[in-house]
């Protein structure tokens, strides 16, 4: 007998999907690996603020497989770093795009790579972004290359993965702060989110109504339209448009990493190759069929996804739902969401530096200003996403507790006394060039974006008023200072 497969179950073709899909998943992995470049050293480097050696007596290569825990050095950080960003170029420019098991090896060596760094990247790799770029790159293994007809199963585990992104994020903030049914989130939102950019002035000064609009766009975005990715065409289509459209909107309103990014490309898996044809211009060439091996391999991946759902799907379905979670050392196939809660109030923290010898009340203090975190009222936000700034990201963390429950604050402390050249490098000026200050404090102030009047009247971006002491003025001879670095098993000072 017979049995008819429903149309839309068929397989269909998506090759320009698969193409625009390897190309942006692996430019994303190009900015991640440059990021590791520029910052992995100076956090987490032999003498970085959370130093990797230290990590890898403590956590074992089983509990957090990682090629660091084998070589945890500033050489294999380097070389691994520099590897990824080479091999993700040869991804991006197409080089050995026509060929399958060359590509899936290249983009098997990348995760290796990114995962090592994520799974000895403690706190500065704690983000949800990670997880999911990791778990991107798997599936753009099997994309297949160039010359073979595009596997249908592997668009499945993209849009699988996408709807895990969106609508874990609809469910998080719906059951989270009350902020998101009552409709006020972006009112507080624009302003304290981790670090805003140049256009998340202008929304938060916007009219009510864009707002309130704004949140309930959100949860159509992340609550109903995701159930569309896995609809016919032109539906899955149009809620992939809709998704590309509503992270295009978070984008332009501040500076979330890759994430808005990486979560846009994602929806690229839900338009056929009719619907981009004639979106571009262009149409597919001819293709033949898939390595009967390489199918079956990617059938096995399909497979493992589906039993690895088990545990993501419960979650999402979970009155006491937690976001950003993986349940394997792999970070494969994780549950992910993203600001439950909105804080109301932002606080920042202001290091401020003296080269004078006897602290008095008239003593002159120079700020340190860092690259992406507000600081200087007069400055205008900068844009920085889709790249990362892990430090001026924790900051923002720092400010909503004490010194004492973020180690690497006080390290960081000491690094500037020491004029510290990598960690220095992560800052947007160093008051103190030709030598390091001989005291360090950090104030803490609260923020609040200027009005149309004080931006017309003073050129301010921002005001701030002091909210008091963060952390005490200590120099490298303090013994305070060095008590809590040789508690926490970090002795660099003599």
């Amino acid at each position: 007998m017979n049995v008819s497969i429903p149309s839309w179950l068929q397989p269909g073709d998506y090759w320009l999907a698969r193409w625009a899909l390897e190309r942006a998943v692996g430019a994303l992995f190009l900015i991640a690996f440059l990021n590791a470049v520029n910052q992995f050293r100076p956090l987490l480097g032999e003498r970085g603020l959370m130093p990797v050696p230290l990590f890898v007596r403590e956590v074992s290569f089983r509990e957090s497989p990682s090629l660091f825990s084998f070589f945890p050095n500033d050489r294999a950080f380097a070389i691994c770093a520099w590897s990824g960003v080479l091999l993700s170029a040869i991804i991006v420019t197409g080089f050995v795009d026509q060929y399958s098991w060359p590509l899936l090896a290249i983009w098997a060596v990348l995760w290796v790579l990114y995962l090592s760094f994520v799974n000895v990247g403690q706190i500065f790799y704690g983000f949800g972004w990670e997880s999911i770029l990791l778990e991107a790159g798997v599936y753009a293994a099997f994309l297949d290359g160039s010359r073979t007809n595009s596997q249908v199963a592997v668009m499945w585990l993209f849009r699988w993965l996408l709807f895990r992104v969106m609508f874990g994020a609809g469910l998080i903030k719906l059951r989270g702060d009350p902020c998101w049914r009552d409709l006020t989130c972006l009112d507080y939102h624009y302003e304290t989110q981790p670090i805003p950019n140049p256009l998340s002035w202008f929304f938060h000064h916007g009219p009510e109504w864009s707002k309130k609009g704004g949140v309930l766009f959100n949860h159509f975005a992340e609550l109903i339209v995701p159930f569309g990715y896995f609809l016919p065409q032109p539906v899955a289509s149009i809620a992939g448009a809709l998704t590309i459209i509503f992270q295009l909107l978070i984008f332009a309103s501040g500076n979330l990493s890759w994430l808005n990014a990486l979560t846009l490309v994602l929806a690229f898996s839900c338009f056929d190759d009719q619907t981009l044809a004639r979106l571009l211009g262009t149409h597919a060439p001819l293709t033949h069929a898939a390595d009967p091996i390489f199918r079956s391999v990617t059938a096995a991946i399909f497979l493992l996804v589906v039993v690895l759902s088990v545990k993501p799907v419960k979650n999402l379905f979970s009155r006491r739902q937690i976001m950003n979670t993986v349940y394997n050392r792999f970070h494969f196939v994780g549950t992910y969401g993203a600001f439950g809660g909105i804080t109301r109030e932002r606080y920042e923290i202001v290091i401020e530096g003296t080269d004078e010898t006897v602290i008095t009340a008239s003593t002159k203090w120079r700020e340190y200003e860092f690259k992406g975190k507000p600081g200087d009222p007069t400055r205008l936000p900068p844009q920085i996403a889709p790249y990362h700034l892990r430090l001026d990201w924790l900051m923002w963390f720092a400010a909503m507790g004490s010194y004492q429950r973020h180690p690497w604050f006080i390290h960081l402390v000491a690094k500037l006394l020491q004029g510290d050249k990598p960690v220095i490098s992560l800052l947007k000026r160093n008051p103190f060039p030709g030598a390091p200050p001989r005291y360090v404090r950090a104030q803490l102030y609260l923020y609040r974006f200027a009005s149309w009047q004080e931006r017309r009247r003073m050129g301010l971006w921002w005001t701030r008023e002091s909210a008091g002491s963060y952390f005490p003025t200590v120099s490298l001879q303090s013994p305070a200072l060095r008590m809590l670095l040789q508690q926490m098993r970090w002795v660099e000072l003599d």
